[in-house]
């Protein structure tokens, strides 16, 4: 009797701040589920670079991989700490908020280096599609959730929802990638032992 006393003391003196603690319980169970899909994918890309590494295709082959295939890894990474952080024990919002930012921040910082490597490799000329999911969405995504700490103090309602925007952008942006590089590498392998010359069209496989 008097725990279910102290409850209802505690539910009544305990502020909301727009539904914030129901949201980020919410928000913990999302990251969780897509922190397990985002580990599967994970490896996923692992069998996709040792598939890679059969092929022979010539110089310029790590600043491509740099470029197309490590930011997927990186992406999927961020995504699992984002998951740990979220359902790790804080005594407050403001320690998750501050790695919201710091995901954020260095996302954005990364995506940068990773355009200008899209554009110095000499593997792959770069369509329309490669930018939009290898710069814009990524950079996007990541903007969210660097913006989602600021709003965290101000408005907690759409900084979860900027999270969670964030991480199914991330998924989606990973399930693209990893499917358009493994449908070219098998294509190019395909080529490869068939005796074929021609550069393979990404945009052809999918």
């Amino acid at each position: 009797m008097g725990w279910r006393r102290a409850k209802r003391l505690h539910c009544r003196v305990t502020p909301k701040r727009g539904g914030g603690h129901e949201g980020t319980l919410r928000l913990a169970k999302l990251l969780r589920d897509h922190g397990l899909v985002r580990g599967s994918l994970i490896g996923l890309q692992f069998v996709l670079i040792s598939l890679i590494a059969r092929l022979s295709l010539g110089p310029g082959v790590s600043q491509a991989s740099s470029a197309f295939s490590t930011p997927t890894v990186v992406n999927f990474t961020v995504v699992l700490l984002l998951a740990g952080a979220g359902t790790a024990p804080w005594h407050g919002l403001a320690s998750l908020a501050a790695v919201w930012g710091v995901l954020g921040l260095a996302g954005m910082g990364y995506n940068i280096t990773i355009v200008r490597q899209l554009s110095r490799q000499t593997i792959y000329r770069p369509e329309a599609e490669d930018w939009l999911f290898h710069g814009v969405l990524p950079f996007v995504a990541y903007g969210a959730l660097a913006a989602s700490a600021l709003y965290q103090r101000s408005d907690l309602h759409r900084a979860l929802f900027a999270v969670a925007g964030a991480v199914l952008l991330l998924l989606i942006i990973g399930i693209h990638n990893a499917w358009d590089a493994a449908t070219y590498h098998a294509f190019k392998m395909n080529s490869s032992e068939s005796g074929g010359s021609d550069e393979p069209s990404r945009r052809n496989t999918t």
